[in-house]
């Protein structure tokens, strides 16, 4: 029996002994380099954490430049090599590009508390008026614009008559036979100075300039209705100056066009604002009313929000912040902190003219739910006697998202009964 134990106990030669030992030496190795490529990993996790989560909201709650630029995004610019002095480049035949010059306060003594010493500075800002397309189809010679551009088929033409047109059309003619340069500007003012005419004053959102795609949809739909349309970049965007803009700043620029239009023409002006131009539609409103200034016959809101904090907290880029302890300090409140807050929920009850309401459910930039919140507000707290406030509900399945409501086909319709119904109206 001991003869068989001997034969059947394993024999270890010197070769399986080194085999052994660096096998044992190989696993202690790998276990040590996974340790070490753990600690690493989570080390890194950790510090990217930090990074985001808690070192960059604090970067933003102390940094008013980062704040601005986060809001009005104006770094981010639309289509490249546009040409904002040329319209008829992106496809605007019969309309002017101009400036304007607003006072304002210097921005380097902003913060100053001593109103004496701020310093009385002029920025400079680009602005379109689109003339309607009657109108630019009867002076198309005068104009220099290729009749070709005039689609007679287009479903989405309304027919204007035009009394008042027809009366003036051979003076204006003989006064302006050639229009340019030097006199493009009166001319273009004279015709909005007609009676019977409607302005739109168009108040774009944040990113881009008044030349980017959508934004022009809108202009065409709304010549084609027959309305003149005067559509700014405030400071910072386009080619107005490169001004770091505030809501104080952007609605005193929207100010200052809308007494331009106010000092040429006693016709009726509608405001339309879109995104962020919604909030600074009811801001410059308020301000009219509190100033017992005339105000527009009516406002139309494309995808409004509340006020900037709710519309952060439910931003698409806000969505891995928001339910950090500190996001409200950190983020939403510095922004109140230094006057960056576009309450449209408080300024929708500070003026009296009737207002119109457009929101796609599937608008994931300014969630639906806030513009028709923004909407029950409104029905709340306004007065009996003011003017109505209508809403228009835009369901996913058309897509239009945050942007194309303008490819609606019932939107003109929807636009022109507004005018219609208003545009004589005083409440």
């Amino acid at each position: 029996m001991k003869l068989e134990e001997n034969y059947m106990r394993p024999v270890y030669t010197h070769t399986h002994l080194s085999y052994l030992i660096l096998s044992v030496m190989l696993f202690s190795r790998r276990r040590n380099f996974i340790k070490r490529i753990s600690l690493t990993t989570v080390q890194i996790c950790l510090a990217a954490f930090g990074l985001i989560f808690v070192i960059l909201p604090l970067i933003f709650r102390y940094s008013v430049t980062l704040q601005r630029g986060i809001l009005f995004l104006t770094f981010i610019t639309y289509p490249r090599d546009l040409d904002l002095s040329n319209p008829s480049s992106v496809g605007l035949y019969a309309t002017r590009s101009f400036f304007l010059n607003v006072r304002d306060s210097d921005v380097d003594n902003e913060t100053t508390n001593n109103e004496a010493s701020r310093k009385t500075s002029i920025i400079r800002i680009g602005i379109w008026h689109v003339l309607p397309r009657h109108v630019a189809k009867r002076f198309a010679k005068e104009l220099h614009v290729n009749t070709d551009v005039f689609d007679d088929t287009d479903r989405n033409v309304t027919e204007i008559k035009d009394e008042t047109l027809d009366l003036l059309e051979s003076v204006m003619k003989t006064s302006f036979p050639n229009i340019n340069r030097e006199n493009e500007n009166f001319f273009y003012e004279r015709l909005m100075k007609m009676p019977g005419n409607t302005v739109i004053l168009y108040l774009h959102g944040n990113t881009a300039s008044r030349g980017s795609g959508h934004r022009l949809d809108v202009y065409k739909m709304l010549r084609n209705l027959g309305y003149h349309v005067i559509a700014l970049d405030y400071r910072g965007y386009g080619d107005s100056d490169p001004i770091s803009p505030t809501e104080e700043g952007v609605v005193r620029d929207a100010m200052t066009v809308y007494n331009y239009i106010c000092n040429i023409t006693t016709n009726p002006v509608i405001i339309w604002g879109h995104s962020l131009g919604t909030g600074v539609a009811t801001n410059m409103l308020s301000q009219l009313n509190y100033m017992n200034e005339k105000g527009p016959k009516g406002v139309i809101l494309e995808s409004p929000f509340t006020n900037i904090r709710d519309e952060i907290r439910q931003h698409p880029f806000a969505r891995p912040f928001k339910h950090l302890p500190w996001f409200d300090l950190t983020i939403a409140r510095p922004m109140y902190s230094n006057s960056l807050r576009f309450e449209s929920d408080q300024h929708i009850s500070e003026f009296r003219q009737p207002i119109m309401i457009l929101h796609a459910e599937d608008d994931y930039v300014v969630p639906f739910q806030l513009g028709y919140q923004l909407y029950r507000i409104a029905l709340d707290t306004r007065g009996k006697s003011w003017g109505p406030v209508e809403f228009h509900r835009f369901e996913a399945s058309h897509h239009y998202g945050h942007k194309y409501i303008v490819h609606a086909p019932e939107l003109p319709e929807l636009v022109k009964n507004f005018v219609i119904t208003y545009r004589n109206e005083v409440f």
